[in-house]
């Protein structure tokens, strides 16, 4: 069930005004219920795995806490990890290992004939799996108590607002919200409304038309360079705001139901180094491979190489998360090697950039177009089919610059696809220093209310509603 279906709105609302009549306990059931619908509607079979996921968990948590030894607690962390790594393997890494095995005999002269069965990704899974491990990983560390309500972790991994592509949440900021009592907030309510339909935007109207001109590009051998350029633009916006646009209507979502996600996006494009983009895009995954993948491996101890080279194993690690292919591996190290090396403007965790200037300084914006061209550039990797094809198109781009003038090379796409890239980026700056775009309840009334509606309008009119699934489902 996708969130830009008309299905989850009826889903959602029924859910919603059921919700509210129950005590907590009850509400717990009735989100986990619901959760398991929402999941099953794509493939009732997967639901088997989420429950091994979460039933493993939660008994490995119990025994990892009340266990003395330090060597049975690691062994039943270990029961936890491998459990869930190895679901994952299989689902998700089988046929690629399969794959890179036999090209690598191949290179050593060793004909080898190994297959797979074509196993089915089940939607979700990279996410899910990373929320439930870092519950036993943390309660392994003694960061929180493990919890004896079952219920409550079990509708704590399959929260439906954030199941499928995240944020990915800690254990320790979203179980405690299961195990305390909720309270209607008619603000909270409006402004999770808000957020959902900014999401909406994005993803719907936005993200969707770009898809239009970026997947017949990508998928055409004789496109020209300018295209391409255009498309690998068009794809930079697109999938912000595909995956943005899930995370706000998650977190709004959420919401509704009285529940506080993480902020998964805050306005990366506006980024003046790598590392800060990092601190920026996609923040649930950058902190979890930061405290679950980088800082074990050492963090910035041992000086700088050793710093460099944990950043660039982190970066390869996460690249072959979004992803069982060598670009994905390729678009991992890209941005390690940017990070590692960050020969300009250090990156820093800024969550109001440019604070009380309408305009970036000239250092600022430079630093800012540098690195969305740096970032732009890397996804070429991570939309192409291969490696081949990714150092094709860029090729391309590089000859036909200089050989094909601007206007033959982009007559045939309409100007309105141009229009939508300075549009998101300029609303966004405009609302830099909010929680997302239409954070808007300062506005009077009758001005909010003339934003809703002409956006709502929008959606319906020129929006591909249902049409193009989310990006990040595949991962």
């Amino acid at each position: 069930m996708a969130f830009h279906s008309l299905a989850f709105l009826a889903f959602l609302s029924i859910i919603y005004l059921v919700y509210w009549r129950f005590s907590r306990r009850m509400q717990n059931v009735l989100l986990l219920v619901g959760s398991y619908v929402f999941y099953g509607w794509w493939d009732w079979r997967f639901l088997s795995l989420i429950s091994i996921s979460s039933v493993l968990d939660y008994w490995a948590g119990l025994r990892v806490a009340t266990e003395e030894g330090r060597g049975r607690r690691r062994a039943w962390l270990a029961v936890s990890l491998v459990g869930n790594l190895g679901l994952l393997f299989v689902f998700k890494y089988l046929e690629f290992g399969v794959h890179s095995l036999v090209l690598l005999l191949g290179s050593m002269g060793i004909e080898a004939d190994l297959r797979v069965m074509n196993v089915i990704l089940p939607v979700g899974i990279s996410f899910y799996t990373f929320q439930t491990m870092s519950y036993t990983i943390d309660v392994y560390r003694r960061r929180m108590e493990p919890t004896r309500d079952a219920v409550a972790f079990l509708a704590f991994v399959a929260f439906f607002p954030q199941l499928v592509a995240g944020p990915i949440e800690r254990a320790s900021n979203l179980l405690p919200q299961f195990l305390r009592d909720r309270a209607f907030v008619a603000g909270r309510a409006t402004d999770g409304l808000r957020q959902m339909l900014y999401g909406y935007f994005l993803k719907v109207l936005v993200a969707d038309n770009l898809a239009m001109v970026v997947d017949p590009t990508y998928a055409d051998p004789s496109a020209n360079g300018w295209r391409l350029l255009a498309a690998t633009y068009f794809f930079a916006i697109q999938i912000y705001c595909d995956f943005a646009g899930y995370s706000h209507v998650a977190i709004g979502c959420a919401r509704l139901f009285g529940f506080d996600l993480m902020r998964n996006f805050a306005y990366p494009y506006f980024s003046r180094s790598p590392a800060e983009f990092w601190h920026r895009w996609h923040v649930s995954l950058s902190t979890w491979f930061r405290d679950y993948v980088y800082i074990p491996l050492g963090g910035s101890r041992g000086g700088p190489v050793r710093r460099r080279v944990n950043v660039l194993i982190t970066f390869v690690i996460s690249g072959l998360w979004h992803g069982a292919g060598f670009t994905y591996l390729a678009w991992g190290f890209i941005h390690g090697v940017l990070v590692a090396l960050q020969w300009w403007n250090p990156g820093t965790r800024i969550e109001k950039p440019c604070e009380g200037r309408w305009l970036p300084r000239p250092r600022d914006a430079m630093a800012m177009l540098l690195t969305f061209h740096m970032v732009g550039l890397a996804w070429v990797f991570f939309r192409a089919r291969d490696l081949a094809h990714a150092i094709g198109i860029i090729h391309r781009m590089a000859h036909d610059l200089l050989a094909v003038s601007a206007a033959e090379g982009l007559r045939d796409i309409p100007a309105r696809y141009f229009l939508m890239v300075p549009m998101v980026l300029l609303i966004e700056w405009m609302q830099r220093n909010r929680s997302h775009g239409l954070d808007v309840a300062r506005w009077p009334g009758f001005v909010r209310w003339t934003v809703y509606l002409g956006i709502s309008t929008v959606i319906l009119l020129k929006g591909r509603i249902e049409s193009v699934p989310f990006i990040y489902f595949q991962f």
